[in-house]
């Protein structure tokens, strides 16, 4: 018994801090990318996954004690899946007590008609997803749309487009739709991967699971998943140094003349008796011109 009372405790504390760590995260990329302002109406897209389920919830624990006022509602896109639990959400959210909408759509039939069968169903289904999401939010007066998406996405998405799509870009903690309509949030941007899902165990979310783009094997996401996985099995601590790479970028140490002005850089030889000038931080200005120019093989 003693025990037993013993391992209980341990639970608490462990999902105490968890809880507690994941606040502190949501609450610092929203202060972080101002994400959430006074007067704010969050429309939170639940898609019935961990994700989105961690992320009302935390929202609604920091809207009870945030220093600025502002609006949650819950918004599930009833896609018209084969077997989807139609029930399980509005009962979840009716017994939260917060404001919901289910909007219904048959999406689902649309992308199996247009997509080959084989061929990765996320892309259609995600741009008629965010479409009917988009028109909803301007017309029911929503400020900010609150995706789930956390660290793990954004890595995931940076390799994806470096792998097939040569591009160095990912998925953004705050962005204005390309419509120009809507402003989007992912509150979950520092939350790791691990700890929603064992939050979600904690809270015991109803997950629902998918049927169009969760079903699918050998998706290319599923592929850089598994690489980012193992990399942090075997080299602890390399996920977190990637994250702050793409929070701290150099433009001048990259190679896109379109985001810097490489044409026009010139360096002034006469300043300080002939030392280089010292440019983003990255070379010093105390080492001589000729040094300088056996550091870069010249």
């Amino acid at each position: 018994m003693a025990e037993q009372l013993t391992d209980n405790r341990k639970t608490s504390l462990e999902h105490n801090k968890l809880q507690k760590r994941l606040r502190r995260e949501v609450g610092q990329a929203i202060a972080d990318f101002s994400m959430i302002e006074a007067g704010d109406k969050v429309m939170c897209c639940l898609s019935g996954g961990k994700d989105s389920y961690a992320m009302l919830d935390i929202l609604l624990n920091l809207q009870r004690s945030a220093p600025v006022d502002f609006e949650l509602i819950a918004v599930n896109l009833d896609q018209k899946q084969p077997g989807f639990p139609e029930h399980i959400l509005p009962e979840y959210l009716s017994a939260l007590g917060v404001e919901y909408h289910i909007i219904e759509k048959d999406t689902y039939s649309i992308v199996k008609d247009k997509v080959p069968e084989g061929k990765t169903t996320c892309g259609l289904c995600s741009r008629l997803r965010r479409g009917i999401l988009y028109n909803f939010a301007e017309e029911h007066g929503v400020t900010k749309i609150a995706l789930g998406h956390h660290r793990d996405d954004l890595l995931e998405t940076l390799f994806l487009n470096m792998f097939y799509g040569g591009r160095l870009k990912t998925m953004p903690p705050k962005l204005k739709s390309d419509d120009g309509r809507n402003v989007v949030i992912r509150p979950l941007v520092y939350a790791r991967e691990k700890d929603i899902e064992r939050y979600a165990a904690m809270r015991a979310f109803p997950i629902i699971p998918c049927n169009l783009c969760g079903s699918q094997e050998n998706l290319q996401r599923q592929v850089v998943k598994d690489m980012l996985n193992t990399w942090d099995r075997q080299h602890p601590g390399r996920i977190e140094s990637m994250f702050r790479a793409i929070c701290n970028v150099t433009p001048s140490h990259l190679a896109d003349p379109a985001i810097y002005d490489f044409k026009n850089l010139e360096v002034d030889w006469r300043q300080q008796g002939g030392a280089v000038a010292k440019q983003d931080g990255a070379l010093s200005e105390e080492v001589p011109a000729f040094e300088r120019l056996d550091v870069l093989n010249i």
